[in-house]
């Protein structure tokens, strides 16, 4: 597998991630789709090793997935869940991360509602001058690394299922749809896309969508857009994601309505006739029906790739894990 140029010590945003970087990821996760396509879906790459989860808000795909990728790598696996755990005595996210470092950690997995908690356990661990390696599963409305990445490899296997790379991108024209404003998922999106040198189009309400976000297409090989209306993203686009409203993240009201919402930005088949006539649709989770996208069209497989993102994270999890964890052994 293509480890030779991989230095990175931990992943907590692609923000300066390299196009080598990038490339390493998609074959790596490339050769363990392969694995997992097998009837033994095991390899001792990572066995002896400890990865732990430490999601301190919920997740479903993001944990069970980075859980999963540890399993099939034959780590052991440890799981932290705040509600359970000695924070609600008054014990501090450090110390929590310090003890499962003296359980023997190798890689911790973290997820937080607050953006920069990863990075300061990364951090900490580099102070303690440990070998931990910390990779960040989601912070705030900060970034979301694997699920960018896990959409780039989804993207390009079906562009290439033999040799995904970046450069597929490459003069393609993708959509990202719904509340960017707060969606992490976005903004490493924003960073992935970019970095390929894509015609990236961001379409929202103006509440969901500051101009500020223009800032994060220079300097960048691709080319960022900012859209207000939905027509002008979709025309002629050959990828659509659409993004949840977080409401449970938005203090002010930014919306007339749901339904009002659905009409003007939520994605259906007729919207699509836009797009290039074999446009495909992604979403990195959870959906909500009927809100931002059309409950026929995101079980469409002519059109989905829903299901393909969630196949498409364990592939990936598992090649971000060995990259980490390869030098450790």
């Amino acid at each position: 597998m293509p480890t030779t140029n991989w230095t990175r010590h931990h992943v907590l945003t692609l923000a300066d991630f390299t196009p080598a970087e990038y490339d390493i990821v998609l074959q790596t996760a490339a050769s363990f789709q392969e694995v997992l396509s097998r009837r033994t879906k095991k390899v001792p790459t990572l066995q002896g090793q400890v990865v732990a989860n430490l999601f301190f808000e919920p997740s479903t795909r993001t944990r069970s997935s980075f859980e999963l990728a540890a399993k099939r790598l034959s780590a052991d696996t440890l799981n932290f869940a705040s509600a359970t755990s000695s924070m609600t005595k008054g014990e501090t996210i450090l110390d929590t991360a310090k003890t499962y470092l003296a359980m023997g950690t190798d890689i911790m997995v973290i997820r937080h509602r607050e953006a920069g908690v990863p990075n300061a356990i990364a951090e900490e661990m580099d102070r303690l001058g440990v070998k931990v390696s910390v990779l960040n599963a989601g912070d705030g409305q900060h970034e979301h690394p694997s699920q960018a990445l896990l959409d780039l490899f989804t993207i390009c296997t079906l562009l290439d299922p033999d040799y995904p790379h970046l450069e597929l991108l490459k003069d393609k024209k993708i959509a990202i749809v719904g509340d960017i404003l707060h969606s992490r998922v976005a903004r490493s999106n924003i960073w992935s896309f970019t970095a390929s040198g894509a015609e990236l189009h961001l379409a929202a309400p103006p509440t969901l969508l500051p101009r500020l976000f223009a800032d994060y297409g220079k300097n960048r090989p691709g080319k960022l857009f900012l859209h207000w209306e939905l027509e002008p993203a979709l025309r002629d686009a050959d990828f659509v994601m659409t993004l949840r409203l977080q409401k449970e993240r938005m203090t002010v009201h930014l919306l007339p309505s749901l339904r009002e919402y659905h009409q003007l930005f939520g994605l259906t088949r007729s919207k699509l006739q836009l797009c290039k006539p074999n446009v495909k649709v992604l979403h990195p989770g959870p959906v909500n029906r009927g809100v931002e996208i059309s409950s026929d069209l995101m079980d469409d497989p002519e059109f989905s790739l829903i299901q393909n993102q969630v196949t498409s994270g364990v592939a990936v999890r598992m090649a971000l894990l060995y990259l980490l964890g390869s030098g450790k052994t």
